[in-house]
């Protein structure tokens, strides 16, 4: 037994035995297993680096024009505009252009990273979202002093300037202080904080849209200047006796865009085209006294129609005057709409107002920006851009201009429209 085991323990020691032919075989497709797994090793590796270098490049790229790239971003945000075909019926209501309606990105990006973008977000005019519209027409101008001077020697109409404010809706007032008169921008005559607009605004007893700077001001020579310190219902008042309304927030910027998708003026990409300047607005330091340069030829408020039309004929719907809507203003109108991926149709606004700046206060929509915008403060002459203000308030940078449903003129206008003839019959030939 001894020597078996010497035996044995003598085998395993030495130099392994001659493989059978089966072991040699398996032991082929093993090694052949092991080179052909390494070599798929290799080429997922290869394809994965191939896969990643692309990417990288692509991160870089982005991160390197972000910050000054707006028009591409501008290019993925917003879709072409799809305008209506169909012609207006009926002929053209006096002063007014048909707007053809249709499908449009509705909104606006950051401007901050734009040239004269100014330092405002514009939080509450994103997601840009899908809208239609159906087709409308729209006054060419503003509404005029003289067109406004018609209708309240038509109907007696008093203005909410004009009228005293009652004990009723100031009920901690004194009584000196119930008196009739609007809010005027008021100059400074030094550098204040632009983060307090009350430092350039103040109530001024007397004025109204009949003195638009108060008691010692009048229309002369001012007939065709929009008019002014004119409150939400004083606007809507003018409308319904001219058989019109005010427009849709949605129709205001699918009017404004005059057929241009993403662009953040109404007139393009540029803001100051080959150093013409498109609208009035302030150039110089704001808000000091004399601090309006004029380069724009308007120091202050211009007549209507001083500047081009935009695609569908309207002017200055960018800067002179704010300009009322229709729609309930809300901060976060854009985010609670029904179908954000999809086309929302004909919007009316939301069913009520919230500004969480002032909460209590009822607001309506205002657009276009005016003579004091400047991208030192307020850059909402841009295009889908959103202002707003408390329904019976007025001021003399804030006006409007009226639409009319797109049906033949004869079944809308009224005899009254006719006597609210705007002065844009004349300026065609401009």
């Amino acid at each position: 037994m001894a020597r078996r085991r010497s035996r044995h323990g003598s085998r395993s020691l030495s130099a392994p035995a001659r493989p059978t032919a089966v072991q040699r075989v398996a032991r082929r497709a093993i090694v052949a297993l092991i080179i052909f797994g390494l070599m798929l090793v290799g080429l997922v590796a290869g394809l994965l680096l191939l896969e990643t270098r692309p990417s990288n490049e692509s991160a870089s790229k982005s991160a390197d024009t972000r910050p000054s790239d707006a028009a591409h971003s501008a290019v993925a945000m917003f879709a072409p505009t799809i305008a209506n075909v169909a012609l207006a019926r009926g002929p053209t209501p006096d002063g007014m252009v048909w707007i053809p309606g249709g499908e449009f990105s509705m909104g606006a990006l950051d401007p901050r990273s734009m040239d004269h973008g100014g330092n405002q977000a514009m939080d509450d005019a994103r997601p840009i979202h899908r809208v239609y519209v159906d087709g409308f027409w729209m006054d060419a101008t503003e509404v005029t002093n003289e067109q406004y001077a018609r209708f309240a020697a038509a109907t007696g109409y008093v203005t909410v300037a004009e009228r005293k404010p009652t004990r009723a809706e100031f009920p901690s007032a004194p009584e000196e202080n119930l008196v009739a008169g609007s809010v005027i921008f008021s100059p400074t005559s030094q550098a204040v904080e632009l983060m307090n607009h009350y430092n350039w605004w103040s109530y001024a007893r007397g004025a109204n849209w009949r003195h638009p700077q108060g008691p010692g001001s009048d229309l002369k020579g001012r007939e065709n200047y929009p008019v002014v310190h004119v409150a939400y219902e004083d606007a809507q008042a003018f409308a319904k006796w001219a058989g019109k309304r005010l427009p849709t927030e949605a129709e205001w910027e699918f009017a404004a865009r005059g057929g241009l998708a993403g662009k953040p003026y109404v007139w393009g990409d540029e803001f100051n085209p080959g150093d013409k300047w498109q609208a009035n607005v302030y150039q110089g330091d704001f808000p000091l006294q004399r601090g309006d340069r004029a380069e724009d030829g308007f120091e202050g408020i211009a007549p209507v129609a001083q500047f081009a039309r935009n695609g569908y004929g309207l002017y200055d719907v960018a800067g002179n005057v704010w300009e009322w809507c229709s729609d309930w203003y809300r901060s976060d109108y854009y985010a609670r709409l029904p179908a954000p991926a999809g086309v929302t149709r004909n919007p009316q606004g939301p069913p009520d107002s919230f500004d969480p700046s002032e909460p209590r206060e009822r607001k309506r929509v205002h657009r276009g920006g005016s003579f004091l915008c400047t991208d030192q403060y307020c850059t909402r002459y841009m295009v889908g851009t959103r202002g707003k203000g408390e329904i019976r308030s007025a001021s003399n940078h804030l006006g409007f201009r009226c639409v009319m449903s797109g049906k033949p003129s004869s079944e809308l206008a009224p005899r009254n429209a006719r006597n609210a003839v705007n002065a844009t019959k004349t300026l065609d030939a401009k």
